[in-house]
């Protein structure tokens, strides 16, 4: 697998990129066209990112597992389905993917290349909307990919319409609208839209997403025993 890692990294990187081009992109299209109505735009960008979740999945998921997400590939070098020395690769990729896609969003709708976002999202009940965001995210992974069981292996799509339907919910029951990704989040604090959030709220969010993935992990590791625990190798998100 290793003389596979470049492509796995563009993989990673690519799908990345296209991920936050369509949360950003979504957002400020359905804030332009909404005509004020917030829950219009959110509702547009929900089912936008849902849907480009799904696609990416499908499309990148046979190559590089599709984490799109630093705290998926964590999980899976803890579970030892990612090896550690890959990690950091992967992380890298994640990220400059995303910061990627942010400004391709921004060039497509003529913005600045970057610019800090002003969007204030702090406070107690947004750190916990992120855990559970997150918590939720891998649970959905862990769960929807574990051997089943009879013994059987999960339906190969289980994990992306799973995953896709998670995320679209998650930006309407929570109260951070669910961002569940650390590069995510560090991308969007550079996008002064619809869907940025303020640089200094984005260590709380990270720190509730890595405590949530923890707590899922742990957690299905336990529910399902490590017979039948598999980490998907085609699963994400926002």
């Amino acid at each position: 697998m290793r003389q596979n890692l470049p492509r796995r990294l563009v993989a990673e990187g690519i799908g990345t990129a296209l991920l936050l081009a369509a949360v950003v992109g979504s957002g400020i299209m359905g804030e332009r066209l909404a005509g004020g109505n917030v829950a219009l735009a959110l509702l547009a960008n929900t089912v936008a990112t849902g849907a480009a979740l799904l696609a990416l999945i499908l499309a990148f998921g046979p190559i590089s597992g599709a984490h799109l997400n630093p705290v998926v590939s964590l999980a899976e070098a803890w579970l030892g389905k990612l090896a550690w020395r890959d990690l950091p690769a992967y992380v890298a990729a994640q990220l400059a993917g995303a910061f990627a896609g942010v400004a391709l969003a921004h060039l497509m709708f003529g913005l600045p290349l970057f610019f800090a976002s002003r969007h204030v999202r702090s406070g107690g009940g947004q750190l916990l909307g992120e855990l559970v965001a997150t918590f939720g995210l891998l649970a959905v992974i862990h769960g929807s990919a574990a051997v089943r069981g009879d013994g059987q292996a999960t339906p190969r799509l289980t994990v992306p319409f799973a995953v896709a339907a998670y995320i679209t919910a998650a930006y309407w029951f929570t109260s951070s609208t669910s961002f569940a990704n650390p590069a995510v989040t560090l991308a969007r604090s550079a996008s002064d839209t619809f869907t940025g959030v303020r640089p200094a709220d984005t260590p709380g969010f990270i720190v509730s997403q890595l405590v949530g993935a923890a707590a899922a992990t742990l957690l299905f590791s336990w529910l399902l025993g490590p017979q039948r625990l598999a980490v998907s190798k085609e699963g994400t998100g926002d």
